[in-house]
């Protein structure tokens, strides 16, 4: 069988045709990773690493309490989280970015606001309510546990002092 120039142009553009829209399509899958939609309530550690140069504001251990709530829609999470130690509690809400990094984990950067219940006496993110940033990552290991690390700073987070609080947390949630 002799093929001639334009009937071998031909077979390879429809090969071409045929095949381009599977490659395109597994390059783009593969490129935009899923991320967790997993709604959960976890427990973990917090650990306060600043003082703020007064009487009680040393930094402190404690524990925390964390749960988020997302939707499909958008990539946009609405977090709680409870930080404590044996003299006081902060309660903060926070609207986070949440950001795909694999198809069962996130990084998400947020804000909100914490709320002492008594202020002057420490918690693992300062001694007063305070504006809150935070950034951290989640990660779902199976149908029903996550797990989460974050960072979360309080800004001007010390009574009488301008110095800004840093806690670390991290914990493992239940899916709900």
């Amino acid at each position: 069988m002799k093929l001639s120039l334009k009937s071998i142009v031909t077979l390879s553009a429809l090969v071409v045709t045929a095949i381009a829209p599977v490659v395109l399509s597994a390059n783009r899958a593969s490129a935009q990773p899923e991320g967790t939609k997993a709604n959960y309530i976890g427990v973990g550690v917090s650990a306060g690493v600043t003082n703020g140069g007064q009487d009680a504001d040393a930094a402190n251990f404690g524990g925390n309490i964390q749960g988020r709530i997302t939707t499909d829609k958008a990539p946009v999470s609405l977090r709680g989280a409870i930080l404590f130690n044996g003299d006081n509690t902060a309660i903060m809400p926070i609207v986070s970015y949440d950001v795909p990094i694999t198809n069962n984990a996130n990084v998400y950067v947020g804000a909100g606001y914490s709320f002492t219940e008594k202020n002057g006496e420490p918690t693992p993110l300062g001694n007063t309510d305070a504006p809150v940033v935070t950034v951290g990552a989640e990660a779902q290991l199976g149908q029903n546990v996550v797990i989460y690390g974050d960072t979360k700073v309080g800004i001007n987070a010390y009574e009488n002092s301008s110095a800004s609080a840093v806690s670390i947390q991290a914990g493992a949630g239940v899916k709900f």
